[in-house]
């Protein structure tokens, strides 16, 4: 069940469209940012949610993630180009399920880093791990 979850979920970040039945009809969807939260309920809206943030496909590696109790937790990167740059966010999900479907997600993302981001960050910090 969760390793379809899982590639699910990517499917649904590179795409912008989730796969059938992924979702259940009245999910709920918690989008926190550094400056901003938004919510969404339904699969149409979860669907608008992230096109308006996303508008184009993208690359998502998952990092790691962990059976709940009642789903899962993800922590994965995305990449995507937009306005002629390369873009980058870092995120984790909690994931509840029922009957095999996502009911609940809850998102936390560091916010959109453009090239000018990546590149100090690059130069101001060593990091331990990728």
């Amino acid at each position: 069940m969760s390793t379809r979850i899982v590639s699910g979920i990517v499917d649904f970040l590179e795409s912008g469209n989730p796969p059938e039945e992924l979702f259940a009809p009245d999910i709920f969807c918690d989008l926190t940012m550094p400056l901003w939260r938004a919510q969404a309920r339904g699969v149409e809206d979860v669907v608008r949610q992230r096109k308006q943030g996303h508008p184009g496909g993208g690359q998502v590696e998952v990092t790691r993630w962990a059976p709940t109790p009642d789903g899962l937790v993800m922590e994965f990167t995305e990449h995507w180009n937009a306005d002629g740059q390369r873009w980058y966010a870092r995120e984790m999900a909690w994931v509840d399920v029922v009957d095999d479907q996502i009911k609940s997600l809850s998102v936390y993302c560091t916010g959109d880093w453009d090239e000018a981001r990546q590149a100090e960050h690059a130069r101001t910090v060593s990091l331990i791990r990728p």
